[in-house]
């Protein structure tokens, strides 16, 4: 079949006669082409349907509210930056160098820690396409037996040979997966859902978690750090005058040390909850929730547990990393269309496909989910061709 080479002629313009020349060649075209702006495509992230903010193109992204992550940010750089300009000085001349450098290399790791938790994807999963929550809809519709009752919105799996309800996520069109549950702040199923921070402002979950608990334990070392060190400033300056004449003399170190012990308790508070979240494997919602209580039985035990408290820290804080499963920055592009589920299987946790911010297929993702879950122990394995 002959290539043909089609222009858009503009109303009222008369037909140009048959031209006689050959077609230009297929280099040419595809030069211009390459050449025409693409002005009409859209990034993924620009129609996201979280409530989330998104910044430098889609690489970094943070819940819509984000006025309380600033607020930390700017307590630890300013409570820092005064430690750093009014008591290093005189704690490096008068007692040792490591004292700054020490507090350097904590606040730099904090810093890190923080940003790391709250531009990160937390481990949203994409919502259903119309096509998969239409076939998930029929499939559920079909298994009510009786016309006046509707059926359970919900599954059952067994994992590590414990029974877990997977609830029906009527905002994302989908059964959600172990763990998941929907943020009402972001309106975002999130994997592993351990909480909302708006000290973060991000949601803390399967991706960040680790960022999250590294962020307030290096934050309570610092918080001590440099309480520790405006003591001993202000005992230092005290000898030999008297302790509120060095007070007026040094109003930074006062702020400093007001700072620090109002904080030190809540921030030591909650590392010390989370390290016992770490050691048992569970998460904040479903500690909060009771889900997992050993007063409940034995088959309320919590499935997720590898019985051991140095093999949970390890599959908590060193378990493989997970890659996001939302094209961000990713192209809009058009819906291929999504094969009908049949009524005998059961369906997928529905996500997204590529015109919808989904990496992979829906079927594909989710099963291989259900798959590391059902298996806690070999997690990597399960997960390895995400």
């Amino acid at each position: 079949m002959k290539e043909c080479e089609y222009r858009q002629i503009p109303p009222g313009t008369p037909a140009a006669p048959p031209s006689s020349e050959p077609p230009a060649p297929a280099a040419s075209s595809m030069a211009a082409a390459a050449a025409t702006p693409a002005h009409g495509r859209r990034r993924k992230w620009e129609v996201f349907p979280g409530r989330n903010r998104f910044y430098c193109g889609g690489r970094l992204m943070l819940a819509r509210h984000s006025g309380v992550f600033l607020l930390t940010l700017g307590l630890i750089v300013v409570t820092s930056g005064l430690f750093f300009a009014f008591d290093c000085p005189f704690l490096a001349r008068n007692l040792t160098l490591a004292i700054p450098i020490i507090a350097g290399i904590l606040f730099l790791f904090v810093i890190s820690c923080l940003l790391q938790t709250s531009f990160r994807d937390p481990g949203i999963l994409p919502r259903a396409t119309p096509s998969e929550a239409a076939d998930l809809e029929k499939w559920i519709d079909s298994l009510g037996t009786s016309t006046y009752r509707p059926p359970a919105r919900t599954m059952e799996v067994v994992i590590n040979k414990y029974m877990v309800k997977l609830k029906y996520c009527y905002t994302c069109k989908m059964f959600r997966p172990p763990r998941t549950s929907h943020c009402s702040v972001c309106d975002n199923c999130v994997e592993r859902f351990d909480h909302h921070c708006p000290w973060v402002g991000n949601c803390v979950g399967k991706r960040n978690y680790r960022y999250f608990y590294a962020f307030i334990l290096s934050l309570s070392f610092l918080t001590a750090f440099i309480f520790a060190c405006v003591i001993t400033h202000l005992a230092l300056r005290s000898q030999g005058s008297d302790f509120l004449t060095v007070l007026k003399a040094t109003p930074a170190s006062v702020l400093e040390l007001v700072v620090c012990f109002f904080s030190v308790w809540s921030i030591f508070g909650l590392s010390g909850f989370h390290t016992y979240l770490v050691a048992s494997n569970l998460t904040t919602n479903e500690d909060l929730k009771g889900a997992w209580s050993n007063k409940r039985g034995s088959e309320f035990a919590n499935p997720y547990s590898h019985k051991s408290i140095f093999t949970n820290c390890c599959a908590v804080l060193c378990g493989p990393f997970y890659p996001s499963l939302i094209d961000r920055r990713g192209f809009i592009q058009a819906d291929a269309g999504t094969p009908s589920t049949p009524k005998s299987e059961i369906p997928s946790f529905g996500t997204k496909s590529d015109a919808s911010m989904c990496v992979r297929g829906t079927k594909e993702i989710l099963r291989t989910l259900c798959a590391s879950w059902q298996n806690p122990r070999r997690p990597q394995e399960a997960l390895s061709n995400i």
